[in-house]
């Protein structure tokens, strides 16, 4: 029986200490810049050393922040490397169990001073919960109602793009107020295509929305409540006449008596001619790009800053040395001291913010310059690890930073994250193929088959590996019924009939 007494030991091993500074940095590359200018307007108010830079912005992209050396202060340089290069194993941990197992790339060797080293720890969320704990729900407007039915619809990913330029163009009555060919012709695809979209969007809630006009809103009424006959459909073509309530001329045109046409006005008027003001209004705070993509001089996409929403701050040494000067007891100098080294982090942490996201637009826009080229179904498949890999980069920091982020393209705005698409692999290890390339191909492949020729999802297969794309039958079988295209009896069915 082993004796049981005390004894003292020493064991070595490593964690990591979620510093205030850390924690500050990684909120820093996930904010808005909307956000962003609201946390440094209240650092602004806490912090006396801080100050407001109103100067023109430099033009040199590489020009280093002001900053002020504190007494006793290690570079930023050697606090990098010192405090976080052994932060790779906690994100590891943390990474597997936020991205469905995918795994991540190792964090570059010998990489310093940079916001790489920063964000190679995941954070647990628990520096912000105070501030989401008190935020005050905003009242759900029409445009969240139906992005979140479209987050469940059974598009392929350029519908969803289609999709969410047509919502953007409703307003709060719920009238569609773009046209279809601007749709078009910023997207770069076929108006058959909008037009089905547009079908879709018409069947989401409220019953009504996305009209283009007062007769097609009661006309969606009326037909999801099965009350759209001949008859009704000829009277909502002269909602003139109903206004100036002339029954003969409507009677004459609908080809009923005059108690049917009371009936059809009694029907009209219980329906809902703005759908959309069951919503809240829209908040005035527009969506304000981060970064601008246009075309260069020699044909090549310029990718820069949006320098107008990053916020500029200054620490001022002068102001410091100073008051530091007159600090007669000890709290007084520490307070002042702990002041300057976060005024310091703070301005370089903007600074390492906004090359790090300039970076990672720089790349998006390479990996998918034929989507900005030739419109919507040329996207390529991307993820995350693709452009960690392209710029050296962890993955963590990539999805920090395509968070909440917005490019300014020729073909529209778009939140970073919308780059990133599925990818199937080719055959004898050829360049792979984005998925929704691949469900157009099978959309195409199906409305061009002839009627005495329907194409089951085995010769769909058969001809899609002729082809070069590696995929099984299930996966054809999911992406068809995804686009709610019946099955090969069904359509031999439908089309011999």
């Amino acid at each position: 029986m082993a004796a049981i007494g005390q004894r003292l030991e020493i064991r070595q091993g490593q964690s990591l200490v979620m510093t205030p500074q850390l924690q500050q940095a990684i909120k820093l590359l996930q904010l808005s810049n909307i956000e962003l200018a609201e946390y440094c307007e209240q650092e602004l108010e806490r912090n006396p050393i801080l100050e407001r830079d109103d100067s023109t912005p430099a033009p040199t992209e590489d020009a280093a922040p002001q900053v002020a050396e504190a007494p006793g202060e290690r570079t930023d340089e050697a606090l990098s490397r010192d405090d976080f290069s052994k932060a790779g194993d906690l994100d590891q941990a943390a990474h597997d169990n936020m991205y469905d197992g995918e795994q991540t790339a190792a964090p570059p060797q010998g990489q310093q001073g940079s916001l790489t080293d920063w964000t190679q720890v995941k954070s647990s969320g628990g520096f912000d919960e105070e501030g989401m704990e008190s935020s005050v729900a905003a009242e759900l407007t029409l445009k969240d109602h139906l992005e979140a039915q479209l987050a469940i619809a059974a598009l392929t990913a350029e519908d969803r793009l289609i999709c969410l330029a047509l919502i953007d163009g409703i307003d709060e009555a719920g009238y569609l107020r773009t046209e279809l060919a601007d749709v078009v012709q910023k997207l770069n695809c076929e108006i058959e295509d909008v037009q089905a979209v547009l079908g879709v969007l018409q069947g989401f809630d409220p019953v009504g929305v996305a009209a283009r006009d007062l007769s097609e809103c009661l006309s969606l009424q009326l037909k999801a409540a099965d009350r759209l006959d001949p008859a009704m459909a000829m009277l909502l073509t002269r909602l003139d006449l109903v206004a100036r309530r002339d029954i003969a001329q409507l009677c004459a045109l609908c080809g009923v008596d005059a108690e049917d046409v009371a009936d059809m006005l009694a029907e009209i008027r219980g329906l809902n001619p703005k759908p959309g003001l069951a919503f809240g209004a829209e908040q005035v705070a527009p969506v304000v790009p981060d970064v601008f993509v246009r075309v260069g001089p020699d044909g090549g996409w310029l990718v820069e800053l949006n320098t107008d929403t990053l916020p500029r701050l200054l620490v001022n040494s002068r102001y410091y040395s100073q008051v530091s000067k007159g600090a007669r007891d000890k709290d007084s100098k520490t307070y002042l001291l702990d002041c300057l080294n976060n005024a310091n982090w703070l301005v370089k942490s903007l600074d390492q913010r906004a090359r790090t996201i300039l970076k990672v637009a720089t790349e998006i826009v390479r990996q998918q310059d034929a989507f900005l080229t030739y419109g919507v179904r040329h996207l390529k498949p991307l993820n995350l690890r693709m452009i960690a890999d392209a710029i050296a980069m962890h993955e963590s920091t990539v999805s920090r930073v395509t968070s909440n982020k917005y490019i300014a393209t020729p073909r529209g705005l778009f939140e970073l994250k919308y780059f990133f698409t599925a990818s199937i692999q080719s055959v004898d290890g050829a360049e792979s193929h984005s998925a929704e390339a691949v469900r157009d191909r099978i959309r195409e492949m199906i409305e061009k088959e002839a009627p005495r020729e329907i194409l089951s999802d085995d010769r769909i297969v058969s001809l899609l590996t002729a082809d070069g794309v590696n995929i099984a039958r299930r996966t054809v079988a999911k992406y068809r019924e995804a686009m709610r295209i019946p099955s090969s009896v069904e359509r031999r069915r439908l089309k011999a009939g």
